[in-house]
């Protein structure tokens, strides 16, 4: 579904990512894993269009995106649920969801996603009224994610979404991310959680300074005596 291949990005003359290589197949959940700095924020961000590649290409289902504008990347199913999740704090969340859903055609089944999304987050459910910034850590996150799937994506892309969150809230969000690519959401996540994040994925890469460090089955990854005492 994605191919990242030879991709360059710089920050003010300085190498943020040099020259790495990157697949993710359809409906599958591929980690990508590394340390603080090592990248992993701004490759999601050169793929959502936020930032534009020095060298390489970005193809989404066969095209070209390395260009494109970020509403452009969105209306062919990308979504990025960033680091930090973002919500809109002085908005309901109730408008929080429904604005996730922008970008989609006039007339879709806006509804029924937003049913789905509440099956999947009970909590929000109860505090549809509730002004976002009210709720907690792990219900915002749960309302980032939820955000981003009224947008319909085909490929989901979510940044740190452990950060900061208690272990029984990010056990419940893992657990709920495994639902959501059992519902055919092809997932890219960007996880310092490598545990949890390498248990959930299909494939793992391991980003750092910029460069693939390493990358296969998650599970031989986990496994590896080196990225196990270094992540």
């Amino acid at each position: 579904m994605l191919e990242i291949s030879g991709l360059h990005v710089s920050y003010r003359g300085s190498a943020a990512i040099s020259g790495i290589d990157i697949a993710v197949p359809q409906g599958e959940l591929v980690a990508v894993i590394g340390p603080n700095g090592a990248g992993k924020s701004t490759l999601l961000r050169t793929i959502s269009g936020l930032v534009r590649p020095t060298l390489g290409k970005i193809a989404f289902e066969g095209r070209d995106i390395s260009g494109a504008r970020p509403d452009q990347i969105v209306r062919r199913g990308i979504v990025h649920v960033p680091e930090g999740r973002m919500v809109l704090s002085r908005m309901t969340v109730r408008d929080n969801l429904l604005l996730g859903a922008y970008a989609r055609a006039r007339g879709a089944p806006i509804q029924s996603d937003l049913d789905f999304v509440l099956a999947l987050f009970p909590r929000l459910a109860e505090r549809m009224g509730q002004l976002a910034g009210l709720l907690s850590g792990g219900e915002q996150q749960m309302l980032a994610i939820g955000r981003g799937l009224m947008a319909k994506p085909k490929l989901l892309m979510l940044d740190e979404p452990s950060l900061g969150l208690a272990p029984i809230v990010v056990r419940r969000i893992f657990e709920i991310l495994k639902d959501i690519r059992g519902h055919g959401v092809t997932i890219l996540l960007v996880e310092q959680n490598a545990r949890d994040a390498l248990a959930l994925a299909e494939h793992g890469y391991v980003l750092d300074l910029g460069v693939i460090a390493a990358s296969g089955h998650a599970s031989l990854l986990a496994s590896d005596p080196m990225i196990r005492k270094t992540y």
